[in-house]
């Protein structure tokens, strides 16, 4: 059997672009080398404007059900600052969700297969099928299975930041920055959370959220250059880092581990001409960016909404595939340039001015965490004329009190 669309990798990106284009009524096959639920190195998040794609296309429910909690409100512990609020909403969301891979890849695999898609699991792609110097289709096996071709008028890398797609096509790298950090997490039994927690340190960001069956995940970032020595006893780098933000350290040791530590310097920043004659490419295959700003997933859900409107006009015979590069890359950049400057772990005086800032001014804290979210872009409040309103606003406020204590 031929194909309109055969999608390489059937994670977030590649479950959810085959769901998207067999919902369209097109011909589609999804193929993975592994067999789910299986885990994946993860951030977890599904950021505030990824559970409104999921709403819209009728999937949060599965997330939901399968128990994965709501986080609506986030403390950001900045040291000398603390910043409490809730998520703006985004088209009809008010809350982000950390499902574990397991549960989230698995549903979105079986979303996809109810969609109509084909869908094939433990197969391994060998190599991409020409034509004339065009993609058109793939090679591969199951597992003891004998090599088949598969054709298809377009192939979809989906298959991750170490993409064989990608590599195959020999697509561009642009933007590219050096890796900037690492990441270590794990999960937890008795450490309850009533919020989301990011603890903002030079140095290091810990986040600790909730996750499935009652757990807990606790994340650390630091700059790649401790690496080396943090390898060299993980848990107790990690335990350490903990103990630097606030009563983190201490719960954490009351509490269960019930996972081994994940860690992985693997965290390239890099984007990718996402398209070609017979092949188009998206999530971490296209733009793969630091997991500090935990973004992965929801960029991953937006990048295959844009593809799968593409790819129906395109097989429609209206070349979309330009537009789709430009629409991706519009919509990815400030939350690149944001999320690359964030794996410094350098925060600055400007930084550490605006927390003081907001840190009083409710409607300001929700602005913020909107940034945080993804719900608002990083340029449209971390800017220098945002800034000024910020801080002239601040300055105005403590003028007034001054002035108030002084009548008192």
């Amino acid at each position: 059997m031929d194909y309109d669309v055969i999608v390489v990798g059937a994670r977030v990106a590649g479950a959810t672009t085959a769901m998207l284009l067999a919902r369209r009524g097109l011909r589609v096959l999804v193929v993975d080398r592994v067999a789910f639920p299986s885990d994946t190195i993860s951030s977890h998040q599904i950021q505030v404007p990824g559970v409104a794609r999921l709403r819209r296309w009728g999937l949060l429910e599965a997330v939901r059900a399968a128990g994965t909690p709501p986080t609506r409100r986030l403390r950001f512990d900045a040291g000398e600052v603390v910043l409490d609020g809730s998520f703006p909403p985004f088209e009809g969301a008010d809350a982000l969700y950390s499902p574990r891979r397991t549960l989230l890849d698995a549903a979105l695999v079986d979303a996809a297969r109810s969609a109509g898609a084909d869908v094939r699991e433990n197969f391994r792609v060998e190599e991409l099928v020409w034509s004339e110097g065009r993609v058109v289709g793939v090679r591969g096996r199951e597992r003891l299975g004998s090599s088949v071709a598969l054709r298809a008028r377009i192939v979809v890398g989906a298959d991750g930041k170490n993409s064989f797609v990608a590599s195959a096509v020999g697509a561009r790298t642009y933007r590219q920055r050096p890796v900037r950090a690492f990441a270590c997490y794990t999960y937890f039994s008795g450490l309850p959370v009533t919020a989301g927690e990011v603890y903002r340190r030079r140095g290091r960001l810990v986040a600790v959220f909730p996750t499935n069956d009652d757990l807990t995940m606790v994340y650390l970032s630091e700059p790649l250059s401790g690496f080396e020595v943090f390898r060299r006893d993980i848990e107790k780098h990690y335990l350490a880092a903990l103990d630097g933000c606030g009563d983190l350290g201490g719960r954490a040791r009351e509490a269960r581990r019930e996972e081994r530590l994940r860690t992985t310097p693997d965290q390239p920043n890099r984007f990718r001409l996402p398209h070609g004659p017979g092949w188009a490419l998206v999530g971490d295959a296209g733009v793969v960016m630091d997991s500090v700003s935990a973004q992965g997933i929801t960029n991953a859900l937006r990048d295959a909404d844009l593809l799968a409107e593409a790819l129906s006009a395109e097989l429609d015979g209206v070349p979309s595939l330009a537009a789709y590069h430009r629409r991706r890359d519009r919509a990815v950049r400030p939350m690149y340039d944001h999320t690359v400057g964030l794996a410094g772990h350098s925060p600055g005086i400007t930084e550490r001015l605006l927390y003081t800032a907001v840190a009083d001014r409710p409607a300001e804290v929700t602005r913020f965490l909107g940034v945080f979210s993804g719900a608002l872009p990083p340029d449209s409040y971390l800017n220098p004329a945002a800034m000024l309103r910020v801080f002239g606003a601040a300055g105005r406020t403590r003028g007034a009190r001054r002035r108030r204590a002084r009548a008192a």
